[in-house]
């Protein structure tokens, strides 16, 4: 199974620091639906993995996820693309839980979900905890620059990047950089 995993804020749609709230609020990064679609149409399924503490806070409720979710699908779907599942945690960083990233915990869901090893398993995210979470499960991590990690744009990275770690302008670099690793001779 052709499998990747993104973080959704900061990655596929532009975030807040008053958290993303609502479907007006989630707006997607310019190219990310299609990066989506584009891997999609190859044959590679799409896996959401994020953290969604403004609901353990009280800032939205489960109707107004589900509402980004969908706003998100139909806007994916009309470019021929989709999203095979999103795995989120729900808590603040005060419930002291396995699924908040950088613990891999959603990240195991998903492997437990598909029925595959996650080892080697593209996964992308614009944080810190996103590739942690990611390479704890055994997945390959990639820092797009967007969201959160846009800063690092002509500048040092972050210090604690897992090993291995490979660095894209965004998500549609990811994309262009797996089929173009998947098209090569082996």
């Amino acid at each position: 199974m052709k499998l990747v995993i993104l973080d959704r804020d900061g990655t596929i749609n532009s975030d807040s620091e008053d958290f993303v709230k609502s479907p007006e609020e989630w707006v997607p990064l310019p190219g990310s639906l299609e990066a989506m679609a584009r891997l999609n149409q190859a044959g590679w399924h799409v896996v959401i993995a994020s953290n969604q503490s403004g609901l353990g806070r009280g800032l939205f409720d489960l109707a107004a996820l589900n509402a980004m979710h969908a706003k998100m699908f139909k806007l994916l779907a009309a470019l021929g693309g989709r999203v095979d599942a999103v795995f989120y945690c729900p808590h603040s960083p005060e419930e002291d839980c396995q699924c908040r990233k950088p613990l891999p915990g959603l990240f195991e869901q998903i492997g437990a979900r598909f029925g595959v090893p996650l080892k080697g398993v593209p996964t992308a995210g614009d944080s810190l905890r996103d590739l942690q979470a990611g390479a704890a499960a055994g997945c390959e991590p990639h820092l797009v620059l967007t969201g959160k990690a846009e800063r690092y744009r002509g500048a040092p990275l972050p210090d604690g990047l897992p090993g291995g770690t490979l660095v894209h302008r965004d998500l549609s670099a990811f994309a262009d950089f797996i089929l173009e690793r998947e098209s090569l001779p082996v």
